[in-house]
């Protein structure tokens, strides 16, 4: 049973090292001037969702024998198969662990719950937002078009809109989910504040290629006065100076086309390396256990 669990704890390893690639990939990328904030947003969302979803835990029987060839496969089988008491580490780390999750489940648990009470008690006075996770829904304030002009108003629901569209609200809990398994790791953390500051630029690059960037400005201005701190929205004043930044630059392209191919095709040769790569260990690792077994029989 610990050696089973030691095995799958290698197999994990593999893939959080080789997830870790990934983000490095995705900070590199993004970081660069060029491209849509919305290919950039795709691309940590692709992070997150690799950091969560294991593929090293694919039977290793699904692949050819062939693919143990691959180098980091040898190398880090090696290594892990060397590290004393294994088994007993292994289970030494469950408990830490579980209690880690169960602590981040309930923090979970009770941040969704204030969030709707707060909602249902400020019903009317919040800022925009968006509600709901598969149905969602734009919910404005009451007397927001006696502050905002018909243009501005227009542009933050196609802001809003935007963030319905994508399902903005599902992907950040699935990104909660991950961050719930996966506490003890400090890059799955980063990528909150990186989702979070492309979820708001791609919306407002929606806006902007609609024309109405100066009047999204002056409606983020005007909600975030202190006059009204009722009108006051988490999410119209996050990453303000960034979002303020780019829609202050005049004009902006339609789109970055050639810059989101590159991006993409760059990252998606990473994110295929990173894929195969925690796989081929294990299958590598199999056919190591296999060929031990068959010269121990002998």
């Amino acid at each position: 049973m610990l050696e089973q669990a030691a095995r799958v704890s290698q197999s994990i390893e593999v893939h959080l090292l080789f997830a870790s690639i990934v983000w490095l990939a995705a900070s590199l990328l993004t970081a660069m001037p060029r491209g849509s904030a919305t290919t950039k947003y795709w691309i940590w969302v692709i992070t997150s969702l690799n950091f969560l979803l294991p593929l090293s835990a694919v039977p290793a029987r699904l692949w050819p024998s062939p693919v143990a060839w691959f180098p980091p496969g040898r190398v880090l089988a090696a290594l892990t198969n060397r590290v004393p008491n294994a088994p007993a580490t292994i289970a030494m780390l469950i408990v830490p662990w579980s209690l880690g999750c169960v602590v981040m489940i309930v923090r979970l648990c009770l941040r969704i719950r204030a969030g709707r009470r707060d909602a249902q008690a400020e019903a009317g006075k919040r800022g925009p937002a968006v509600n709901g996770l598969l149905r969602p829904r734009i919910s404005l304030p009451e007397g927001i078009d006696r502050l905002l002009t018909r243009d501005e108003l227009h542009a933050v629901f196609i802001h809003e809109r935007r963030h319905a569209k994508r399902r903005d609200n599902l992907i950040r809990l699935i990104h909660e989910v991950s961050l719930c398994i996966l506490w003890f790791h400090p890059l799955v953390w980063s990528i909150g504040s990186r989702l979070a500051l492309y979820r708001e630029l791609s919306c407002d690059e929606e806006v902007a290629h609609r024309g109405l960037g100066k009047h999204l400005v002056s409606a983020l201005a005007k909600l975030v006065i202190p006059e009204d701190p009722s009108l006051l929205q988490a999410g119209a004043s996050s990453f303000l100076t960034h979002r303020l930044a780019r829609l202050s630059d005049e004009p902006l392209p339609r789109s970055f086309r050639a810059a989101n191919i590159m991006l993409a095709l760059a990252f998606a040769a990473i994110l295929l390396a990173a894929v195969i790569g925690p796989v081929a260990q294990a299958a590598a690792a199999e056919a190591c256990a296999r060929t031990h077994v068959v010269r121990s029989v002998r």
